[in-house]
């Protein structure tokens, strides 16, 4: 039971960073512990079972950006292994990468399970030995050993630990990283929906917008994307982005907050009013409601049309300035009042867990424990949706591993 390497956690970053200290010095002895009966759980859901691993972005700096905890750390760690990077770890073992238009990077075969296969192969290429249901109960050092106890108080020893269990919504799961004398920071949820009890456009459920902006009232916090609107409020990746970088005044304010959603994208209250000054002057004669402006789907815009009081066979000559007023209103500043968030368990994503002032982010070694070193969501970083938490997870990993293996 003696290791040069124990990997705390079965998951992405942990399968990850035992791969490649085993592929940089192939003489470690690694074993990865996992709490449950299931290795690489997120993986497999990731991208609905296809696997979202990266994002087309291949410059650190801006690659960076998209990362709401951990931005300024990223656009140093990126310069060592970026998405570029991780598209080549994966051609080397086998796995081709495509790329979708939004930018967000899969398998050719769209499986998750190719990504999983090439993890177990190079696991077992390099006789990485795997225990489930061990979860890690406490550390020690003594000497220049770690000793790690499993809840059935089973005990193994290593010279080295890596700790890659994720992110967690219970403060009290990070309770053993800090009596090793670590801070958390107190998990909180990232990369939710908007619940709108009112149900006022729950007729439009499946409905999508591709470009409309939302903003949260009152702040400066907003995000432009597709908007889906859902039976139980607003998704799609536009809300989805906007709940990681406000994540936090959210989670303040209970999530009960106004959104405001602008459903032409880029258009603001002038450009839409001019708009209409020129359909008055030129297509009088057409019916505002059967002619949608600004790509907005059909039953959206007949939505709108009727909330601003536009009669069905009201033409654009015959307008009363105050109905189109109302209309402008609804297009750019349409407000939905939200009241809760939905969190899609099996893709739970934290902000918060360890304090990235007490990391070497050159090694990704803890400040405070040397030998101890740390890779993926356990710590305080989280990205947007599209493959950065992933990416993420890689870059942490590869530079944990590479200064392992040394």
């Amino acid at each position: 039971m003696v290791y040069d390497l124990i990997v705390v956690g079965g998951g992405a970053a942990g399968f990850f960073a035992a791969i490649e200290a085993a592929t940089q010095n192939p003489k470690l002895k690694i074993l990865i512990l996992e709490k449950s009966t299931k290795l690489l759980s997120k993986v497999r859901i990731s991208g609905g079972g296809r696997c979202n691993v990266t994002h087309n972005c291949f410059e650190a700096s801006t690659l960076s950006r998209h990362y709401p905890r951990g931005q300024k750390e990223f656009k140093q760690l990126f310069r060592t292994f970026q998405a570029s990077d991780t598209v080549q770890w994966f051609e080397r073992r086998g796995v081709e990468l495509i790329t979708e238009e939004d930018g967000r990077m899969f398998p050719v075969t769209e499986n998750s399970e190719t990504i999983i296969e090439c993890f177990q192969r190079e696991a077992q290429k390099f006789k990485i030995e795997i225990l489930i249901t061990t979860e890690v109960s406490s550390i020690t050092k003594s000497d220049n050993d770690f000793v790690s106890c499993s809840r059935d108080e089973r005990k193994f020893s290593s010279k080295k630990v890596l700790i890659a269990i994720g992110g967690h919504p219970q403060y009290s799961s990070y309770n053993w990283i800090k009596s090793l004398g670590h801070t958390i920071i107190a998990p909180i949820p990232s990369l939710f929906t908007f619940n709108d009890p009112s149900k006022e456009f729950t007729d439009l459920m499946g409905v999508a917008v591709q470009d409309a902006e939302v903003k949260i009232a009152g702040t400066k916090f907003s995000s432009r994307g597709p908007v889906l609107i859902t039976h139980w409020g607003l998704s799609g990746p536009g809300v989805i982005r906007l709940s990681a970088w406000a994540a936090q005044y959210l989670h303040e304010i209970n999530y009960k907050f106004t959104a405001l959603v602008n459903w032409t994208g880029e258009e603001t209250e002038e450009s839409v009013r001019n708009l209409f000054k020129e359909k008055t002057r030129v297509e009088g004669k057409k019916q505002i409601m059967s002619h949608p402006l600004f790509q907005i789907p059909s039953r959206l815009w007949e939505k709108l049309c009727t909330k601003a009081e536009v009669g069905e066979k009201m033409m654009w000559a015959e307008a009363p300035s105050k109905t189109l007023n109302r209309l402008i209103e609804f297009l750019v500043r349409s407000p939905f009042l939200i009241q809760g968030k939905t969190t899609f368990k099996e893709e739970f994503v934290t902000c918060g867990g360890v304090d990235l002032k007490e990391i070497d982010l050159t090694s990704m070694e803890s400040k405070r424990v040397s030998g101890l070193y740390f890779a993926g969501e356990v710590l305080n970083v989280d990205g947007e949706t599209g493959g950065f938490n992933f990416q993420s997870a890689w870059t942490t990993a590869f530079v944990a591993a590479t200064a392992i293996s040394k």
